[in-house]
Order: structure tokens, then sequence, then C-alpha cells
């Protein structure tokens, strides 16, 4: 059997969180609500970067993963004599997420309902992993440095799920603004 014929487990798994019509309801309470945020007028077209001629979303996804994997890398090689920096980097992922959420938002309100069940767990997938980062940086902030290190891992860990998330509705469902003349053969 070759590559091609067996489909892994985590293809099939994200096959059936697309046909999940249980997250149906969440979307249809918050999706009014976001498309008045962040998916419609100007602002819409703003965070999706239309203007750019890409979508913005994943430019600023770099914003806060690069910090944070970049924390674990100090936590792992540098130890406590790194923990003044693996801190400030936390503090600088955590200060991106607002627009990059933002912008995944923008993003989401644009998209159909297979991807926005997607588009949904990625989210809280997101939000459990600023969670973990949060945490790490308030114990980081009064001293506990190993405890800061350890959530930081748990938030890389969880954010990997939702970067796999992301990557999926970026490249398998293509779901990003882009100008119409990228389109042209």
């Amino acid at each position: 059997m070759s590559l091609t014929e067996h489909t892994p487990a985590i293809v099939r798994w994200t096959r059936r969180l697309e046909e999940t019509t249980g997250l149906d309801g969440v979307v249809d309470a918050i999706e009014p609500s976001i498309q008045a945020a962040f998916g419609s007028g100007t602002r819409g077209e703003l965070l999706r970067g239309e203007w750019l001629g890409h979508a913005l979303h994943p430019i600023l996804t770099d914003l806060v993963v690069g910090p944070w994997v970049s924390a674990s890398v100090l936590d792992l090689v540098g130890g406590r004599e790194s923990s003044t920096a693996a801190k400030t980097l936390v503090g600088v992922g955590l200060l991106a997420v607002g627009p990059t959420a933002w912008t995944g938002w923008a993003e989401w309100s644009q998209t159909g309902r297979r991807d926005k069940r997607v588009g949904l767990v990625h989210a809280a997938t997101n939000a459990v992993a600023i969670g973990a980062y949060t945490g790490s940086w308030l114990a980081r902030r009064s001293g506990r440095h190993s405890t800061g290190a350890r959530l930081a891992l748990v938030g890389a860990t969880v954010s990997g799920v939702g970067a796999y998330l992301g990557g999926h509705l970026a490249s398998a469902r293509d779901v990003a603004s882009n100008h119409p003349a990228f389109d042209e053969s």
C-alpha cells in the first residue's frame, strides 16, 4: 500500500471535524457578532488584508508563535539565566494575540460552514494556548520560572494543534483573502 492510498488518522480526524454539525449551534450563535465586529465594511477589509493583496492573519500569527516558541527554546537551553528574556518573549506574543485573533475572525466571517466549524475549534484551541501563556507570564512575573516554563510548553503543545488547524484552513481549504490578480494564470 502506498502512502497516497492510506489516509492518516489526523486527516480522518480533521475531515470528521469539518462534518461535525454539533458545532453549528455555536457557529450560528456567534456568527452575527463576529460578522459585525470583524467581518464587515472597511474594518473587515482592513483586517482581512485586502489592502495588502494577501490575508493578514498568517503574517500576524508569526508575531505570536515566534516569540512563544523562542521563549521555550530559551527555557530549554538557557535555564534560569534566560528567564527575563523568556518572560519578555511570552509577553510580546500575548501583546500580538488581539490583532492576530481579529484578523482570523475577519477571515472566518467569509468562510463556508465546514470551514467555520474548523475555525471555531482553531479559535478555541488557541484560546486555551493563550490561557497557558498568560499563566506562564504571570508565573514568571512572580519569580516562578519553572512553572512559567512548564506552562509555556503546555501552551506550545496546544498551540501546535491550533496551528495545524489553521494550516489546514489556509492550505487544504484555501481559506485566505487574496487579490483577484493572483487568481489569473
